[in-house]
């Protein structure tokens, strides 16, 4: 049993309204007529076309030590101590961004025995939400100080570096591609560019990709959850304040100060990928501001999951596992009120 946590956007009627023709300029009558202008690609919102936006000079083969790689992102972050990020244990692994930068995690086992429940949070998936980011960091210390005998922590508090790199940071790659758009899910070749298209008015920071697992960030972070197989994952977003579950465990009603509010899946989501597809839970944590949180609301969720995962994950994990019954239950379907329902659009 998988479990994510994610975090999501506002209303997509805001949040993506369809862009407005531009004007052509007129010319000169004694001018040639110009010719037609070339029809842009169906499959890249027109943001693509543009040069990409500044990226720290750093070069990426440098961000393969953690010391230089936190003095380069910490900085772009709000109120994070350089030794929090020095001191966290991360280790690069063998994923690449599209320039090249790693991608960092770090294990949490527990300290002794074998872990009862195998938890994967991702931090950063979207480069400008950066409470993200410092929220993965904060749960990283405390996993690493806590002497829980059951749960082991799979941590990548930035998925999308090149994102956060950006000046200013964006929510999309380093292709214009958002990643939380582009995991293989069963619907993405029929429905991810007609939803974009159609839904969010071909919205550049929703691109969701040539095709599904185009992007090398994208490619890894599905291969972390293969390899690592988590009963339950927890994704961080910003900035609209609630809870998003998908999956088959009873999802928590409160993280925080966050309440729950199931708003439904998109076709290439983490959300939709983990929970739907392949039955595993996901939590998207949305926290009500992008730039900065306390450390006593990240506390107070990091309390509250914990105590949702002994009262309520555990013991519907133990019942799976337990001797089969004659007919295996069948996995619940996701109500069809659910699905694609247009609303919140963060994830």
């Amino acid at each position: 049993m998988l479990v994510c946590v994610a975090l999501c956007s506002p209303q997509e009627a805001l949040a993506s309204k369809p862009a407005t023709a531009s004007k052509n300029n007129k010319t000169s009558p004694r001018a040639p007529a110009k010719a037609p202008p070339r029809a842009k690609s169906p499959t890249r919102p027109k943001a693509q076309t543009r040069p990409a936006a500044a990226a720290a000079a750093t070069q990426p083969e440098e961000l393969s030590d953690l010391a230089t790689w936190c003095k380069t992102i910490v900085p772009r972050l709000s109120g994070m101590p350089l030794n929090q990020c020095l001191s966290s244990g991360l280790a690069p692994g063998e994923g690449r961004s599209v320039r090249g930068v790693p991608l960092w995690l770090r294990d949490v086992p527990p300290p002794e025995g074998t872990a009862s429940l195998r938890v994967f949070v991702l931090g950063g998936i979207h480069g400008d939400e950066l409470t993200s980011v410092n929220l993965v960091f904060d749960w990283l210390e405390r996993a690493g100080k806590s002497q829980d005998s059951v749960i082991h922590w799979r941590m990548v508090p930035l998925g999308n570096p090149d994102g956060l790199l950006r000046r200013p940071s964006s929510r999309t790659n380093n292709r214009g591609v958002d990643l939380n758009r582009n995991f293989p899910t069963d619907d993405w070749s029929r429905d991810a560019h007609t939803y974009w298209a159609k839904r969010t008015g071909k919205d550049p920071r929703r691109y969701p990709g040539a095709t599904a697992m185009s992007e090398p960030e994208t490619r890894w972070l599905q291969g972390q959850i293969e390899q690592f197989k988590p009963h339950l994952i927890v994704a961080i977003h910003a900035p609209y304040g609630l809870l998003d579950f998908d999956g088959p465990a009873p999802p928590p009603n409160r993280l925080g100060s966050l309440y729950l509010d199931q708003i439904g899946i998109y076709p290439g989501s983490l959300g939709n990928y983990g929970g739907t597809m392949e039955r595993v839970p996901v939590i998207t944590v949305e926290l009500k501001n992008a730039r900065q949180v306390s450390r006593t609301e990240i506390q107070a969720i990091w309390r509250d999951l914990l105590k949702w995962i002994d009262l309520r994950l555990l013991p519907s994990f133990a019942a799976q596992v337990a001797p089969a019954t004659p007919a295996a239950p069948t996995a619940p379907a996701v109500p069809a009120l659910l699905l694609h329902s247009g609303g919140l659009d963060s994830l």
